[in-house]
């Protein structure tokens, strides 16, 4: 039996996660007319069903018994009171029966706006450690919360805690793996299998910067192979001495390190059409020798020339070869007024204080300089509940979540009639 998709498009389900796929389904999600008159289904089936439309979305990782477990039927709230309201009255006006000499004929100054108790039907839930997790921001799914829980990179209290359903206590600080936080909410790279179907033309089309590194790596590996693979010749018959193997690891390391820097400025806006044929040529020139500098017989210290020769060639700073002297020797700077040369000096102080806090680094499994990744916008809020500090990826438990007047705390995408059928299903009696 072929297994179901995650986020499905034909039977949609509604999940905690930043997927694009759930973006789009609880777009077009609309009210599913449960508890409802006129609906020709049974209580107990419309109970069912809203128990079975909730669960995929609040904790679908967790097994039904255990959150049986996990349920309560009380549900927190609190009375929004109007300061004043309470400096003007003590009270006694609400208390005060017929023949008291007070009117009835008073308004009172709260509107009459219901509060959602069974929005809290799956509070609970939201004491557990991996959901907490989800809900500051620290991962891009549940499931990606949980992982992170397992594997030893959340804190509370200062305490490594491998469990997931681990339920925090007013008062808890909890703190992911910075490194961790920056791979889920970055913008990923793009994967090698996806690369390796880029078809042909896309290749040639004037975009040389944009060839991957993956698949440099990859041509540089197959003919290291076939190097490697080619018959080796008999000693007797050759009086040339064998070379001594040399340790090319890091000059192909600094290799596609220049490269992906090249290319990271390449896409950057304000360069001249010289400055991007001398960085398309670099690009192009650094193939072969990324190739050559794999294989077992590899020169090491031809190889560091030529290197060195493709750097000094690519001195963005210097100007092209078609201008002229004049050109050559006058500052570009000299046009400027005082006021622009002030702004392009704050401009370039911002720039540099960027680099150094958000710099490039082709080691890290996201993009670099960090971005946040696709689709993020739309589940970028934190409940109340929490407070979050996003610099050192920590944040503390307050308090329970509670309901108040016309909302609740617990994030859900379904209708209060939804969660009012789901909580009376758990709140059955047996």
């Amino acid at each position: 039996m072929k297994p179901r998709r995650f986020h499905g498009l034909k039977r949609p389900k509604l999940r905690q996660s930043w997927n694009k796929y759930n973006l789009f389904n609880i777009w077009r999600t609309r009210d599913p007319k449960i508890g409802i008159r006129g609906n020709p289904q049974t209580f107990f089936q419309q109970k069912w069903v809203a128990k079975g439309m909730l669960r995929t979305y609040h904790g679908e990782h967790i097994v039904e018994r255990k959150w049986e477990r996990m349920f309560s039927r009380r549900l927190l709230s609190v009375v929004d009171m109007s300061t004043e309201y309470m400096a003007r009255n003590d009270g006694s006006e609400l208390a005060a029966g017929r023949g008291s000499g007070k009117g009835r004929s008073q308004k009172s100054d709260f509107t009459r706006t219901s509060t959602p108790y069974m929005q809290m039907t799956f509070a609970p839930m939201e004491r557990r450690l991996d959901i907490a997790v989800f809900r500051a921001l620290f991962a891009s799914s549940a499931r990606q919360a949980r992982q992170f829980c397992v594997h030893g990179a959340v804190k509370v209290n200062g305490k490594v805690v491998p469990y997931p359903a681990y339920r925090l206590n007013p008062g808890d600080m909890f703190q992911v793996d910075p490194e961790r936080v920056l791979y889920a909410t970055g913008k990923s790279k793009l994967p090698a299998r996806l690369l390796k179907r880029r078809s042909p033309s896309a290749k040639t089309t004037g975009a040389a910067e944009e060839v991957s590194e993956e698949e440099v790596e990859t041509a540089a590996e197959e003919e290291s192979a076939a190097e490697a693979a080619a018959p080796e010749q008999d000693p007797d018959t050759t009086d040339a001495p064998e070379p001594v193997p040399v340790d090319m690891a890091p000059t192909r390391k600094q290799i596609q390190s220049l490269t992906k820097e090249v290319k990271a400025l390449l896409r950057e806006d304000g360069l001249s059409a010289s400055q991007k044929r001398r960085m398309r040529f670099f690009i192009n020139s650094a193939k072969p020798l990324l190739s050559r500098a794999g294989r077992p017989n590899a020169n090491a210290a031809e190889i560091t020339k030529e290197l060195s020769t493709l750097v000094a060639e690519l001195d963005l700073g210097a100007n092209s070869s078609e201008e002229t002297p004049a050109e050559r020797s006058s500052d570009p700077l000299d046009g400027l007024t005082d006021a622009e040369a002030k702004q392009l000096e704050k401009r370039m102080e911002a720039h540099m204080r960027e680099e150094e806090e958000n710099p490039f680094d082709a080691s890290k499994p996201y993009v670099t300089p960090w971005r946040p990744r696709d689709y993020m916008a739309p589940f970028a809020f934190i409940p109340q509940y929490l407070e979050v500090n996003q610099n050192i990826c920590s944040a503390v438990y307050l308090r329970h979540p509670v309901a108040r007047r016309g909302s609740a705390e617990v994030p859900t995408p379904y209708p209060l009639g939804v969660n009012q059928l789901a909580f009376n299903w758990y709140l059955r009696r047996r």
